[in-house]
């Protein structure tokens, strides 16, 4: 029986669901390879059925793994397909070395999902000895594509671009100064957050997790109409809410698909971030 750590603060169809998605990740259950019974996965960590439905859902949800009704549990063909992201940026805080790399529009997502890892950090529930985040955003500074004013006249305008900056400053930034927080507090051994910009317009997003794991979607371009002082304005926007993530992980050959696709989103990462990109500065 593989007993699960006592010290774990998580409940136990948590910690279950985490050595299963593991397992899945790194492929030591293949893709479409069957998980043992709930039976079997019970006794081997020591827990109730019902706990181990309660991981099994998890990971359903997560779209890791498929039921066959009469047959069992699978993972799926292609694990590349959409899952939850907010699990897998949790779970990458609960590693000693946290590194996120997000490329796209306002880090608004991302902000959202890393609040409760970061007040597990303040509470003494994280521990990790590192955390180093790094933003790469679209400069809303200077004349861009996107996001654009649409309706008769459209083309470039400034309020638009100051709108969504000011998102840019309560998001990203917002990102910038919690984690650094925890470093001031001496809660992280050691903490970095930068945001770079560069002149291209957003048309996708990716997340590199612990340079292992890779969430990308494209941004559909969306009209609709925005308030930007008193005036109705209607725009082109690319919509983050509506981006279908795709999932690849890197595995022990260099040359499957999911270890390129997150060795070679890195490498544009590094060479944007290390060339065109400039240090962000907030609007005065």
């Amino acid at each position: 029986m593989t007993t699960l750590d006592p010290d774990d603060p998580r409940p136990p169809y948590q910690q279950v669901a985490n050595v299963l998605r593991a397992a899945i990740l790194t492929k030591t259950i293949g893709p479409g390879e069957k998980l043992p019974s709930q039976a079997e996965l019970a006794e081997r960590y020591g827990v109730a059925r019902m706990t181990v439905q309660q991981s099994l859902r998890l990971l359903k949800a997560e779209g890791l793994v498929v039921a066959r009704q009469g047959s069992g549990v699978f993972v799926r063909e292609r694990t590349e397909r959409p899952v939850g992201l907010r699990p897998h940026v949790e779970a990458v805080f609960g590693t000693p070395d946290v590194r996120i790399d997000f490329s796209g529009y306002t880090a608004e997502t991302l902000n959202g999902i890393i609040q409760e890892p970061l007040d597990k950090i303040r509470a003494g529930r994280l521990t990790p000895e590192s955390v180093r985040l790094r933003l790469l955003l679209s400069d809303m500074s200077n004349p861009i594509a996107l996001p654009s004013r649409a309706g008769d006249n459209p083309g470039d305008d400034a309020g638009v671009r100051r709108r969504m900056e000011r998102l840019v400053e309560r998001h990203a930034l917002a990102i910038v100064e919690s984690v650094m927080e925890l470093g001031q507090l001496g809660l992280i051994g050691r903490a970095e957050a930068e945001v770079r910009v560069h002149g291209s317009a957003p048309l996708f997003k990716a997340y590199i997790l612990n340079n292992h794991e890779l969430f990308f979607g494209f941004y559909p371009v969306v009209e609709h109409t925005v308030t930007i002082g008193k005036e109705q304005v209607p725009i082109y926007d690319p919509m983050g809410k509506d981006a279908v993530l795709f999932h690849h992980v890197a595995d022990a050959d260099p040359n499957s698909t999911g270890s390129l696709y997150v060795t070679e989103t890195s490498r544009w990462f590094d060479s944007v971030w290390n060339t065109i990109a400039r240090e962000y500065a907030p609007h005065d």
